[in-house]
């Protein structure tokens, strides 16, 4: 899968998801840190990646209008845990299939949606 990594994300995901086999580029390693959210959409969707936004709803970005997204909601936000259920996540997870879905990953569960 490729993968654009937006610049609030843990920068040691790359080698997590890099070491499964993934494809991946950061917006800070692109030259794009600090740009509008729409400028590092446009992109990653040039570009074929799945996505990671700061902000995201599935009116704003509906399945099958993208490669794909990732939103990740925890209790208790921070680099360790997103680090940690991210990478746990890719590899228990068929993300294969997560292709032009919105996904949303809580601690306990995964929720996909698909184009219709």
């Amino acid at each position: 899968m490729k993968i654009k990594l937006d610049e609030n994300l843990p920068t040691g995901l790359v080698d997590v998801l890099s070491a499964l086999g993934h494809e991946v580029d950061t917006v800070p390693d692109e030259g794009m840190a600090g740009r509008d959210d729409t400028l590092v959409w446009r992109a990653a969707q040039d570009a074929g990646r799945s996505s990671s936004l700061r902000i995201s709803t599935s009116r704003s970005f509906a399945p099958g209008t993208h490669h794909g997204i990732l939103l990740v909601r925890l209790p208790q936000p921070g680099r360790a845990a997103l680090l940690e259920r991210v990478g746990r996540l890719f590899q228990e997870e068929d993300v294969d299939s997560w292709a032009g879905c919105l996904v949303t990953a809580t601690l306990r569960k995964v929720r996909v949606k698909r184009p219709a």
